[in-house]
């Protein structure tokens, strides 16, 4: 014979404040528990997002980055020559060589200042990136010293805004255009004529070619011959792969911290259940002797028990993911610590974090008030009834 779960509910609405107090603690901790997740999976899509699996990044071997990459022009001529490379209008071949560099700028809302990542492309490297949208102005044209900013970087640093100018490489660039780039790692970037960005910093080399493939089937087949080229010392990956391998330290380090805060957390939470619970079986002592009287095994108590703390926790669970929920609207910002650049994303929740989060949850009630249940369970009638 099980209790009814009426019977659990009327206990927990009896219990208003601690029932509410112990819900509450859970929620925070979920809450902590599903930003951290919402984090890892906003930076993972922001730079993931960022490549196109048709595309391909050549970069120095074992530079890691495009920052730290350097290709001659005798490299990326025979690199841009490949058979697998794709074609697009008016037969050109669908590839840009370009050229990375790091500048500071000051944000608007403060005298602080920050890396941002300035990219030198030719006219098609807009063309293989389909999502790079100029939203505001115009692209920039080649030969002169006009840039287009990411509409994350225009809106938060001087001189980034369209129409106003920023000096570096002993220039004055004008922002003739304000681009979007889908919420990607574009967003966090100034792009401007390769030929004019290399020629203002006086650099003989660029830092990566990035080409589209008319077959990605192939790419195995053009890797191996690029790598094995005893005239080329390049590394070949997709670039949704490179961009991928980009956010692997930043995003294990907020995974690692999240998940070290979380546990803390959660020890606080799970004793708070865990007294809940205790109270909640001193409390009525005579009526778990009664329930036993009455024919009730000792496997009914230590369900019902057990279903009041895991309400507690799917409580607790809904509350928390509902106030993550709201973290979407947020962008944050931070140092990419690959690129060493100022990196724009935001907070994203999917299902599969709703389900992490929420199995949290319940495993934080199941824990706290285990020990309880099997108290209560274990309760002599005798005793029990003697007690009261």
């Amino acid at each position: 014979m099980s209790i009814p779960f009426s019977y659990i509910i009327r206990n927990l609405v009896a219990r208003k404040l601690t029932t509410l107090l112990t819900a509450s603690g859970m929620a925070l901790v979920v809450f902590v528990f599903a930003a951290v997740l919402m984090l890892e999976e906003g930076l993972r899509k922001t730079l993931v997002e960022t490549g196109s699996p048709d595309n391909v990044v050549v970069t120095r071997r074992s530079s890691g980055t495009e920052v730290q990459s350097v290709i001659g022009r005798d490299q990326a001529a025979i690199v841009e020559n490949q058979p697998e490379v794709a074609y697009g209008v008016d037969n050109v071949r669908l590839t840009s060589k370009e050229t990375i560099v790091l500048i500071s700028l000051t944000r608007r809302d403060s005298d602080k200042s920050s890396n941002v990542l300035i990219r030198g492309v030719e006219q098609t490297g807009i063309t293989l990136r389909p999502q790079v949208q100029i939203v505001k102005g115009r692209m920039f044209r080649p030969g002169l010293s006009e840039i287009i900013a990411g509409k994350s970087i225009a809106s938060r640093y001087k001189g980034a805004g369209i129409g106003e100018t920023l000096r570096f490489g002993k220039r004055e660039w004008t922002v003739v255009g304000i681009f979007d780039a889908g919420k990607t790692a574009f967003d966090s970037e100034i792009w401007g004529d390769v030929d004019q960005l290399m020629q203002a910093f006086r650099r003989p080399v660029y830092s990566s070619v990035i080409l589209k493939m008319n077959d990605p089937a192939a790419f195995q087949k053009l890797k191996m011959r690029i790598e094995g080229d005893p005239r080329l010392t390049l590394e070949v990956k997709q670039e949704s792969v490179f961009y991928a391998e980009q956010s692997q330290l930043l995003a294990n380090f907020i995974r690692y911290l999240g998940i070290a805060l979380s546990s803390f957390f959660s020890v606080g939470a799970i004793i708070g259940a865990m007294i809940t619970m205790y109270a909640s079986v001193a409390n009525r002592t005579m009526e778990i002797g009664t329930l036993r009287a009455l024919g009730f095994r000792r496997k009914s108590i230590l369900s019902a028990f057990l279903t009041e703390s895991l309400i507690l926790g799917a409580a607790g669970g809904v509350v928390g993911l509902v106030l993550a929920s709201f973290m979407q609207f947020f962008t944050i910002s931070t140092m990419n610590w690959q690129s060493f650049s100022e990196l724009s994303f935001g907070f994203t929740l999917n299902f599969t974090i709703i389900l992490k989060s929420f199995a949290f949850a319940l495993i934080m009630g199941l824990t706290g008030g285990f020990l309880p249940a099997v108290q209560a369970a274990h309760l002599s009638i005798v005793n029990a009834l003697r007690t009261a």
